[in-house]
């Protein structure tokens, strides 16, 4: 499927383009602003009522322009496209949001529409996606926190054209591979969904049944938890945590909780440390956390915003610190918060009618049930989970690094055909046959 590009044929002769980041270009091969091949549509219409489809920026896939459906809605004008209009997205240009439209629709009005005058329309869409166009675009952008593409200075901008056959097939040739590797990508983003899956049916199995298959289980006597081995213990977190209400200490790490990795080991970023516009210098009113003590922020514990503490530091008082007895070992009792099934139970415990505003406080979180093996089973447990969830997660860096590596050559073939640095097979083969 994937041929090294060097062994990819290239043009008899090249020229100088005289734009610094085409360089050399097929001789024959134009160089021309891009206002003069592609009309920009600035039609708008409201979008009350409409009938037709309506493409967001969040509708769009970085990099490759597949529509993604979501429940999308917008009020206002939108612009107006046609089928085979190319919608570029004009804010954070990096996302590189590039489609080539399929019907008549509307889309937001963060979207340049161009319409092709008499060239391919689906060459220019692979050109305005290539990496060296969205890099030039990005560069150019005005605004800090909503950066935002000139479309005047997009107009200016001299590409490679190209005649009309040439676009045709490279379009093609483009459209054929994309395709195969995007398809080798998916099958390796299923592969790594299923590792994930393996992995956290291997957590739920260790934390709420044990390691031994053959012990007796006993009914945990709670719907959601179901059998027990019979020699575990369920027993309300005010028996196994007390509350933690200390000030931090000066030059302590100011830690973080988040809904993928738990409790971070390591003071967060300075981009992290911003609330609105204002950095976080006084940090007195934060506090304390040792390690061993599990920790949640009150607004996210249900989304599974919970985990152990490994180093010395302070946290935010939107966080809750539970501090174990002796008869816990946090980092088992991480993994069980974690587990679907607990997480759930914290949300059932919340408190707050909308998402937004929902919290868990101290007083919920102490009348939740757990599940509590002997202490050196639970340090067992930790150990196997550890060492199993290593192996998972090594295969797991295997499929993305391969999954990076087709991003990139894609990324690569696209710019080399676009620019002429390659000559498509399809061009190769129909000068054959001439």
């Amino acid at each position: 499927m994937i041929e090294q590009l060097a062994a990819l044929p290239t043009y008899e002769t090249y020229k100088d383009s005289g734009v610094e980041w085409l360089g050399e270009i097929p001789a024959h091969w134009k160089v021309v602003p891009l206002k003069y091949s592609l009309s920009l549509n600035s039609e708008k219409i409201s979008s009350r009522n409409s009938t037709l489809k309506y493409y967001g920026m969040e509708n769009i896939e970085s990099w490759s322009g597949r529509f993604i459906e979501t429940e999308s809605e917008v009020e206002g004008l939108a612009n107006k496209f046609s089928e085979n209009d190319i919608l570029f997205g004009k804010l954070r240009p990096y996302l590189a949001k590039v489609a080539l439209a399929t019907c008549e629709g509307i889309c937001s009005t963060e979207f340049l529409v161009y319409r092709a005058k008499k060239q391919s329309a689906n060459f220019f869409k692979y050109l305005l996606l290539s990496t060296d166009f969205i890099n030039l675009v990005d560069a150019s952008t005005y605004g800090s926190k909503m950066p935002r593409a000139n479309a005047d200075f997009i107009g200016i901008q001299r590409l490679p054209i190209p005649n009309l056959p040439e676009q045709t097939a490279i379009a093609a040739f483009l459209d054929r591979k994309t395709a195969q590797i995007d398809q080798a990508v998916a099958i390796k983003e299923q592969q790594i969904a299923l590792l994930k899956e393996r992995k956290q049916i291997l957590i739920q199995n260790a934390v709420t049944r044990g390691l031994d298959p053959s012990i007796p289980m006993r009914d945990s006597g709670v719907e959601w938890i179901g059998e027990v081995p019979a020699h575990w213990e369920l027993l309300a977190n005010r028996a196994l945590f007390r509350e933690r209400i200390e000030q931090g200490e000066e030059g302590l790490p100011l830690l973080s909780v988040s809904i993928h990795t738990a409790v971070s080991s390591e003071e967060i970023s300075d981009e992290e440390n911003i609330r609105g516009r204002i950095k976080i210098e006084d940090k007195t009113k934060y506090n304390l956390v040792q390690p061993g003590d599990i920790v949640f922020n009150m607004m996210r514990a249900w989304q599974g915003a919970i985990g152990a503490v490994a180093v010395k530091g302070m946290v935010s008082p939107a966080y809750i610190i539970a501090t174990p007895s002796p008869k816990i070992a946090s980092s088992y009792f991480e993994y069980q918060y974690r587990c679907p099934e607990f997480i759930q139970q914290m949300d059932r415990n919340s408190k707050g009618i909308t998402d937004f505003r929902k919290r868990l406080y101290w007083n919920e979180f102490k009348q939740l049930m757990s599940v509590v093996p002997p202490i050196e089973e639970q340090t067992t447990i930790v150990t196997h989970i550890e060492t199993q969830s290593a192996k998972i997660d090594q295969a797991i860096a295997i499929q993305q690094q391969q999954i990076d590596k087709l991003k990139e050559y894609k990324a690569t073939l696209i710019n080399s055909a676009v620019t002429g640095k390659i000559k498509v097979p399809e061009l190769v083969e129909s000068q054959d046959t001439a």
